[in-house]
């Protein structure tokens, strides 16, 4: 799917489409990696060691009191072992310090000789004891005793309840393999009045290896009747028992399933339409006459099928899906496939069946649609394209229409496999929390995502563009090829990510998509020098971690080590080869990392045959990038490698090593891409020889790597001195990867403030997009913060060095109407940094085109780039602030809309701020699909963020029940509320509300991550205000 980024409105490659190891460390782990960082309370070593011990007896049969002598002899051992001791013990010690000794007492008394005699006694028996057990070969601690060798399992399987009070025969998150479904037979009968609906199942299953039960998943499904068939024995009536903390069930057999046996499981259920943005939920919007209007949708990726009908909802286990769903005959349904048939019922209702699907599906693929909508379709590619959306909004579909179609083209032939399908479907749905999702055949979008004005700005195409580019790339990948389970979510993400920066440069070369990839590449480093950031391909142990693993490390991470890798390749056409190879073997399949590395190797013709596998494994397995230092004596060139990791210090240095493709240029050939050479860098630290009278050297050509460069005092020297004489002696691209860099490099502490402000000086003869809009990015990070910390002179300093070296570039902008793309993105960046800043002449501007814009009535237009900056001023007045609320409620194109929401949330008035919080979590007047936007825009203010912080914690569990713990949007919430504190009392606040929620969101890695980087920006702050106040 694609998911929305609140932070960078014109980045819609930061929205993570539904809702985008080493074990992840949760709060406790983060002790291990950083003894500077706090942690939660540590376990309980019995705890994590042992089931409850009520939990035990209760499973066990046993009363709640009792205690069978195995239980004894367990729990005998448990203290042989030192573990209640020690646990014991740790809970004596003084809470002042873990780490200091307690000063001795002034006086002590000497031991008794019996005192001394018992001691050593017991210290030889402990002794004696812990060698015995130590030279034991291979004891594990059973039930019954020490009987099993290790090479067993050494505990038996504690089974949980079911909700009728049997044991629940599976013990497991992930599904056996036992039993493959073959095909689902779903009817489903929607009723829009009452908000539910009933469901009839029918799954016909294979059994791979024998067994005695079937498990599956079902989640808030009230199951009537179960029929169970074997072969062509007689149907007859099943117990199902039911599990749901993993939202299990099963059915058991006195008699084994035999391998290589059909069955059929038949369950007839009914539920409640979900009030969520998952499953099979209910949604409206107001018409033109002011009519609500109801509709339902799904949302099943990733573990939200089970809410729909019973099945095996894990990526793995594809089948086909025949789909019927009956309808008031006003409505209109959609699925996957085309649609069969109608027939009408007794009831008065329409059933519509739908043609099973010629293609085997993972479960979170499956969608269907019952609605009013309108389409428009055409024939492109031997595919019929339709585009639907409310009727209201039907002029706003053509350009997705064309988008759909040329890409479409595209696809096909890039990958040498066409469109499997029939039909493809792209609806706009008016309550969508994701930017899109890549359903089969049946794709589903926010309206802001597929519909655009015919009058409207590039830009604004360009984010439909892109996201319909993404979404179709799924149709490969993800759906025909699909991973085989969620720790390699970036197969898909990671893929369709590329392809959609990929296709789009391709396709609409005019919409200039390199910068908006080259930003997102640096907000992908930003996240992944983290802590607690993750591996690529990392292990998912939960439905929490699932939801999680939708971030920025499986889709933009993915992406650009996949761009690092097709840029590294000696022979050209490799990856693409490499790409079909692999698509066309795993058609229909699923596959894990490895699969695809060696389809890139395959392919290789190449005299100097490279190891794909053996090159991108230290860029899957493990977490964050390498900083490439430099240093040079004369030509010869030392470049070493470290982990880039911002939270370091003793307890977290690494020995990570990368096999980096580094690339280079230097003042002799510095802009042409054959300028460009290669070196690897697999060990800790590499030599290269330059030419001679080479004056500086300028690695990551492009930033095409997924790396950091440090050049030393003197690479740096060279290059600021290259600069200031001829601005274009490196790319626009390579002079933002300069200016990225140096701000990196000084939140990591490599380099002063100084520093980076002798590398800005330069900036006044700075005109292109990439580094201007990145210096101001950095630039304004930092004045937030100073002006949140409450340093106001010299956030007032900040303020002034910003205008007096932008200023001149701001002053030159214009205020109307711009064709080009990369001029739209400076403009918008560049006024809206100096309104921001309240420069006169900017505020003055946006307040006159604001005003012309509510004298004409909507009919004199706001240049759409400049639109967010307009609405923003005019929020900060009283008045306005009403006016455009009255323009919010009257608007319809979704696109200008979301624009003045992000204006109106912006104001400084403290009882606004408040209401348009409450309003965004009502979700009457703003959707709550919003809210995270809402949030994110509050947080910027210097009124808003505090009141979003409190309205957070009063608030979680409505949150959490909105947006599910993990998902993409609790992890903007969070990161919004949070990166802009710096002080100790901030983050103990943080810390003590997150570690209070326990089972209800303190685990999740986004609040890891917020917690890290308060501390961050507390040390960054420590060691730069001295320095902040004598150089600004």
């Amino acid at each position: 799917p694609f998911m929305l980024d609140s932070n960078l409105a014109n980045l819609p490659r930061n929205m993570i489409e539904n809702s985008m190891f080493e074990e992840e460390p949760d709060i406790v782990d983060l002790a291990k990696d950083s003894t500077a960082f706090p942690t939660f309370p540590a376990l309980d070593p019995d705890e994590v060691v042992y089931e409850p011990r009520s939990s035990r007896l209760l499973v066990r049969g046993l009363g709640e009191n009792d205690m069978d002598e195995d239980e004894e002899d367990c729990e005998s051992s448990a203290r042989l072992l030192g573990m209640s001791f020690m646990n014991r013990s740790s809970a004596l010690r003084s809470s002042s310090s873990p780490y200091t000794r307690q000063a001795p007492p002034s006086s002590c008394s000497r031991p008794s000789a019996r005192t001394m005699v018992v001691c050593v006694f017991v210290l030889v028996i402990v002794a004696s004891v812990t060698m015995a057990l130590y030279f034991l070969p291979g004891c594990t601690f059973t039930k019954t005793g020490c009987r099993k060798p290790n090479k067993t399992t050494p505990l038996e399987p504690v089974y949980p309840l079911s909700t009728n009070g049997e044991l629940f025969p599976w013990a497991q998150l992930r599904l056996p393999h036992s039993i493959r479904p073959l095909s689902y037979d779903l009817t489903l009968n929607p009723d829009l009045d009452s908000m539910t609906f009933t469901g009839h199942t029918v799954i016909q299953m294979s059994v791979l290896h024998s067994t005695k039960i079937i498990v599956l998943h079902s989640a808030n499904l009230n199951i009537i009747k179960a029929t169970f068939k074997l072969g062509d024995e007689a149907a007859r009536d099943v117990t199902v028992l039911e599990y749901k903390p993993r939202q299990q069930i099963a059915v058991k057999f006195p008699e084994e399933l035999k391998t290589g046996q059909y069955c059929v499981l038949t369950l007839d259920y009914s539920a409640n339409l979900s009030h969520t943005y998952d499953g099979f939920y209910n949604s409206s919007y107001i018409d033109k006459a002011g009519n609500k209007r109801v509709l339902a949708a799904t949302q099943f990726e990733p573990l939200s099928a089970r809410k729909a009908f019973p099945c095996f909802d894990e990526p793995a286990f594809k089948a086909t899906f025949l789909i019927k769903i009956s309808r008031k005959p006003n409505y209109m349904t959609l699925s996957n496939m085309p649609k069969a048939k109608s027939t009408p019922l007794s009831n008065g209702l329409m059933q519509d069946e739908f043609e099973k699907t010629s293609v085997n599906m993972s479960t979170y693929l499956v969608a269907f649609i019952v609605a009013n909508f309108t389409p428009i379709s055409k024939n492109a590619s031997k595919t019929l394209v339709s585009v639907y959306s409310v009727p209201e909004k039907k002029e706003y579909t053509d350009y997705a229409m064309d988008a759909a179609s040329k890409l479409l083209e595209f696809y096909n032939k890039f990958f040498d496999i066409d469109y499997p399908l029939e039909k493809l479907d792209l609806v706009a749905i008016p309550d969508f929390l994701a930017g899109a999702m890549e359903n089969w055949g049946l794709i589903t979008f926010r309206e802001t995502s597929l519909l655009v004005g015919k009058e409207s700005s590039p830009l604004e195409k360009r984010v439909v563009a892109t996201i319909i580019a993404h979404e179709l790339a799924h149709q490969w990948f993800g759906n025909m090829v699909t991973m085989s389970w969620w720790n390699d979510l970036w197969l898909n993400e990671g893929f369709a990510t590329y392809m959609e920066f990929m296709s789009v440069q391709t396709v609409f070369p005019e919409l200039d998509i390199g910068n908006l990839f080259l930003a997102v590449r640096f907000r992908a480093m930003d996240k992944d020098a983290l802590n607690s950031s993750h591996a690529v391909s990392t292990e998912v142990n939960t439905s929490e971690q699932v939801e999680e693993m939708f971030d920025s490390v499986s889709y933009e991470k993915g992406a650009s080590i996949l761009l690092m890798l097709n840029a590294s390749l000696p022979w050209n056409q490799q990856f693409t080869k490499g790409i079909i190879q692999y698509l066309k073997q795993f058609n229909g399949l699923n596959t894990g990392t490895d699969d695809l590395w060696n389809s890139l190797t395959q392919v290789d013709i190449s005299t100097q045959r490279q190891n794909v596998s053996e090159m991108m494994h230290s860029w899957t397995s493990q977490k964050g990038f390498p900083l490439v230092t430099v240093s040079r004596k004369g030509n010869q060139v030392t470049l070493m490698q470290e982990h880039f990791l911002l939270t370091s210090d003793n307890g977290t240095l690494t020995s990570s090593l990368w096999n980096i493709p580094v690339t280079y240029v230097n003042d002799s050939c510095s802009l042409a891409p054959e300028c460009r050479q290669v070196f690897t860098l697999k060990t800790k630290s590499g030599t290269l020889k330059l030419p001679g009278n080479v004056k500086w050297l300028k690695l990551n050509y492009r930033n095409t790597g997924f790396y950091i460069v440090h050049y030393g005092d003197e690479g740096w020297a060279a290059l600021i001195e290259a600069l200031s004489t001829n601005v274009t002696v490196l790319t626009p691209e390579d002079r933002a990867s300069l200016i990225h860099n140096i701000f990196a490099l000084s939140r990591l502490g490599r380099v002063s403030f100084h520093q980076v402000l002798n590398v800005l000086k330069y900036m006044s003869k700075e005109t292109e997009t990439s580094p201007v809009t990145e210096a101001l990015l950095q630039l304004n990070i930092i004045y937030r913060l100073l002006d949140k910390r409450l340093e106001h002179d010299l956030a007032a300093r900040m303020k002034s060095y910003i205008l007096d070296n932008f200023g001149p570039l701001m002053d030159k902008q214009t205020w109307g109407v711009e064709e080009n793309v990369s001029k739209q993105e400076l403009r918008s960046a560049l006024l809206g940094m100096a309104c921001s800043l309240n420069q006169d002449k900017c505020i003055q501007q946006a307040k006159a085109l604001f005003k012309e814009y509510v004298k004409s009535n909507g009919t004199t237009r706001i240049p759409d780039d400049l639109q967010q900056v307009v609405f923003t001023v005019a929020a900060q007045s009283e008045e306005d602030w009403s006016t455009l609320l009255g323009l919010f409620s009257a608007t319809t194109y979704d696109a200008e809309k979301r624009k003045m929401l992000r204006g109106l949330a912006s104001t400084q008035n403290a009882w606004h701020i408040v209401w348009i919080l409450q309003a965004g979590l009502k979700g009457d007047i703003i959707q709550t699909q919003e809210l995270p936007l809402v949030i994110n825009t509050v947080c910027n203010g210097f009124t808003g963020y505090l009141f979003a912080w409190d309205f957070i914690q009063e608030n979680w569990d409505r949150l959490i029940e909105k947006f599910s713990v993990g998902s993409y949007a609790m992890q903007i919430i969070i990161k919004s509320a949070t990166s802009q504190f710096s002080t100790k009392a901030h983050f103990d606040q943080v810390y003590g509300f997150f570690s209070s929620l326990k089972e209800r969101g303190s685990q999740m890695r986004s609040v890891q991550e917020a917690l890290e980087t308060i501390r961050l920006n507390q040390r960054w702050m420590d060691q730069n205000l001295p320095t902040l106040q004598k150089w600004l």
